[in-house]
């Protein structure tokens, strides 16, 4: 549990180096995936040296901030500024999505109308203006559109349930019960894990059997850009609510003091309105 030191100032820590290792990683990241790309062997060490350190630098930040906790040097006014920078976080994730939401919406209502016009049938008179597009200028195959009610469906009843979870978990903290808590979270965490699992066969389908790639026009750029970068935020989530999950496990935190667990389960919440977007905007209209 925690303990309790007195303080009347805001807490600053020492001069960290964790943001320079964090720094390296993702040079070593970037340059290893470059070289990677272009087919060069040392591309795959250098990415793999990246992933590393970005590894080392998590753990030991966010370890030193777990102990700064434990030991009882954040009080009221840090823990506004972990609200504040919590909350700005999932405000710069919203525009990151609407910037993708962006987008497929110009695709969608301003580009293809666009396209079909009398103009532009002097350019590309087999052009037909509908969505998704599964033939014209810049797609190399054909290709089938994925359809909503399969494992899309599927998978938005699980992120659903999650979101049910993880409230259920948040309702035991408050009232102190630990066996539902930890139970709620861990419910959260398969169901992620879940989710991530059915995704991997949707792209597996997707590919072999739908022949839906990248190069499959706007339709499939704008499919895996939406779908692969919100699996990425899923699996962060899951990673984020697995720790959390531990940390309860070991009694880090009480009725009054739990902010790690409502920022791991006000980011979970986002992921799952993101999702019932997507559903809708990608797979179902």
């Amino acid at each position: 549990m925690q303990t309790t030191v007195e303080s009347r100032h805001y807490f600053v820590p020492e001069p960290s180096h964790w943001p320079i290792i964090g720094s390296l990683a993702l040079f070593c990241m970037g340059l290893g995936a470059a070289f990677a790309i272009n087919e060069m062997p040392v591309g795959s060490f250098v990415l793999a040296a990246g992933v590393a350190l970005l590894v080392w630098m998590l753990f030991g930040w966010f370890g030193d901030v777990i102990r700064e906790g434990l030991r009882g040097l954040y009080h009221a006014q840090e823990d506004m500024s972990f609200r504040w920078g919590m909350g700005w976080f999932i405000f710069s994730e919203v525009m990151f999505f609407g910037a993708l939401f962006g987008a497929l919406f110009y695709v969608r209502v301003i580009s293809l109308p666009e396209l079909g016009n009398m103009q532009h049938k002097l350019l590309y008179p087999e052009f037909v203006p509908s969505w998704p597009l599964v033939s014209g200028p810049g797609i190399q195959a054909t290709y089938e559109a994925m359809q909503a009610w399969g494992l899309p469906a599927i998978n938005t009843l699980i992120l659903l349930t999650s979101g049910a979870t993880v409230t259920w978990a948040h309702w035991g903290m408050l009232r102190g019960h630990r066996r539902v808590l930890s139970t709620g979270l861990l419910l959260t965490v398969i169901l992620g894990v879940v989710f991530l699992t059915l995704q991997m066969w949707e792209y597996s389908h997707a590919l072999h059997e739908l022949n839906l790639t990248l190069a499959s026009g706007a339709y499939g750029m704008t499919f895996y850009m939406l779908t692969g970068f919100h699996g990425l935020h899923v699996l962060l989530g899951t990673l984020i609510l697995a720790v959390v999950w531990l940390r309860v496990r070991r009694g880090h935190f009480d009725e009054r003091h739990h902010f790690a667990f409502e920022a791991a389960a006000w980011y979970w919440h986002f992921v799952d309105v993101v999702w019932l977007m997507l559903f809708v905007f990608v797979y179902w209209l």
